[in-house]
């Protein structure tokens, strides 16, 4: 009788399956999956991605800024413009395609300068500590005191040749500190850790460690924080371009649609020239930001959902 007990206990044992860790991609699907806001949002900036980057390949750059007098201020729906023409007649759809395309590739060119410098800036001062950190942190702390925005205007209009790509060098000159800081605090909690000293005993060189050993170890910190920092960056340009100091003016923006507004007859008579980019922009802002508070969560155990 206590041999038939034993050989069922066995027998149960071995038909328990011991499930293995999610990996870090299926935490962040079931994540976005569970929470129905972030998956609207995705599905949002999925839709938004297609409609700039893939409207954009049908139209011509050139046609699209082409002024045609005779056609200003059209209405909605009105001589085939789905959105209507602005003051030079120039169809505000196309425009706002190529404007939404452009300040969002503008946003994911700050973006990648600013976290590749705060990300390498951050890796050094956390890693090195000391007298290191504390210089590389004074040198933070003087950029982040500076006004970025005049300072911003004043570049703009000094730089010759000015380009989009003059106007994300210029952007990135302010928005890497914060990213720095940002990565400085993960690297300082990881610098002790047993795998860290392991990798120093073994005679690992600095950069070694902190770009095969350190960096793998705040990966979805940056995933996070690239998210997030899209909408930041694509904000700032628009921002720039609605006072008339971001993208050229050839170059379709948001900024320069939503800046359409300032003047109150277009505000009350005029809406199409500045409601669509200013939906827009609010789509994408809260769109990045549910998909970051997802990711957020999948990064850190104890706030995922249940």
């Amino acid at each position: 009788m206590l041999k038939k007990n034993k050989t069922t206990s066995t027998d149960k044992a071995k038909k328990v399956q011991v499930s293995p860790p999610a990996s870090s991609f299926r935490v962040v699907v079931r994540e976005v999956v569970k929470d129905k806001k972030a998956l609207t949002a995705f599905i949002v900036i999925v839709l938004i991605l297609l409609l700039t980057f893939g409207g954009s390949l049908f139209l011509n750059s050139d046609k699209v800024t082409e002024a045609n007098i005779i056609e200003a201020y059209t209405g909605w729906f009105t001589d085939g413009h789905i959105l209507g023409t602005d003051d030079g007649g120039r169809d505000v759809l196309n425009l706002l395609i190529m404007g939404g395309r452009n300040s969002i590739l503008i946003g994911l060119g700050v973006t990648a300068v600013c976290e590749t410098v705060g990300l390498i800036v951050g890796l050094v001062s956390g890693y090195y500590g000391g007298y290191i950190d504390a210089v590389i942190m004074r040198i933070v702390d003087f950029v982040q005191v500076l006004p970025a925005t005049p300072i911003e205007i004043v570049l703009v209009t000094v730089v010759p040749h000015y380009s989009p790509v003059t106007l994300v060098w210029i952007i990135s000159i302010f928005g890497w500190t914060g990213t720095a800081r940002y990565f400085r605090a993960f690297v300082l909690s990881q610098r002790e850790r047993d795998y860290v000293l392991a990798s120093k005993t073994s005679g690992s060189s600095d950069l070694k460690i902190m770009f095969r050993e350190v960096l793998p170890n705040i990966g979805s910190m940056l995933i996070i924080d690239v998210v997030l920092t899209i909408a930041g960056n694509i904000g700032i340009e628009t921002s720039l371009s609605f006072i008339g100091y971001g993208l050229p003016p050839t170059v379709p923006s948001l900024g320069t649609l939503i800046g359409f507004a300032n003047d109150p007859v277009n505000v009350v008579n005029r809406p199409w020239l500045w409601l669509p980019a200013t939906i827009l922009l609010l789509a994408i802002s809260l769109s990045i930001n549910y998909v970051g508070r997802a990711l957020q969560r999948a990064g850190d155990a104890r706030q995922r959902e249940n």
